[in-house]
């Protein structure tokens, strides 16, 4: 079997396209839409519909925190476009039809934070499995499935304008790892709390990370830990006992899958 794994693909759809190729199944970890590009302020939802200035001071805001001031910074910033749910929620609706439109191989997609995974269900289709919460068999591997990224715990879900990021309690987020039965390959957006793994070379702090996460790799020892959501030199991994936890979260600036052989 050959299964090739993907992660923050932000927009990416020709690259999408190609990421299945040769592949027995593809598996997207999460954050297809393109919602703010570090890079390029002037690309993503946010640089195209309010501007680079408001792009480069929510990178500002993020990187130093401020949680609570990036939200009102956010907030405000949407609150002069006119109808601006609707606004997103187009964009978004535009980038899904390409991105899903795109996948070829047999596909297994969870969300990450940075896509609305209640829109996802008008895409299901033969051939696309969402597998959010589920441990499913790819060839003779059980692979485990959690999506999102949790919440630091006591903090609640708050809407930040039309775009509210998939973030959640940090005991749903728990117990939503918890629920999964024996897996042979964890497949999360945010990675295991392994500090190595948490720290994101862009935001310049530690991302979210899951200790639940953790505890399965330590319950199962899987042969891999599979993840993105982290921005980190190009392919970061460590071993944890027999499990060697992979970022594949680089697609978006390489265009190249990780590949899993067995």
């Amino acid at each position: 079997m050959r299964v090739h794994v993907v992660s923050d693909v932000h927009g990416a759809s020709d690259a999408l396209a190609r990421a299945g190729d040769g592949a027995d199944a593809l598996v997207v970890l999460g954050d297809l839409v393109d919602y703010v590009d570090y890079r390029d302020p002037t690309g993503g939802i946010l640089g195209r519909v309010l501007g680079p200035e408001v792009t480069a001071e929510f990178a500002r805001l993020r990187s130093s925190g401020g949680r609570d001031a990036l939200i009102r910074f956010i907030r405000e910033a949407w609150a002069r476009v006119p109808d601006a749910p609707a606004v997103v929620e187009e964009a978004v609706r535009e980038q899904y039809d390409r991105l899903f439109g795109a996948l070829t191989a047999p596909t297994f997609a969870i969300p990450g934070n940075v896509d609305m995974p209640r829109l996802w269900p008008r895409y299901a289709r033969p051939g696309l499995t969402l597998a959010d919460g589920r441990v499913l068999e790819i060839g003779d591997l059980r692979f485990g499935f959690v999506g999102g990224a949790p919440l630091p715990p006591g903090v609640e879900p708050r809407p930040g304008g039309p775009w509210t990021p998939h973030l959640l309690r940090a005991a749903d987020f728990t117990a939503a790892v918890k629920a999964l039965d024996r897996v042979d390959v964890l497949c999360s957006h945010v990675p295991p709390a392994v500090p190595e793994l948490a720290f994101d070379v862009v935001t310049r702090r530690a991302e979210a990370s899951s200790a639940a996460l953790l505890d399965v790799v330590h319950r199962d020892r899987p042969r891999a830990a599979l993840f993105g959501h982290v921005h980190q030199p190009l392919a970061p991994r460590v071993r944890v006992g027999r499990t060697e936890c992979v970022n594949v979260g680089h697609f978006r600036s390489t265009g190249a899958p990780y590949v899993l052989r067995w």
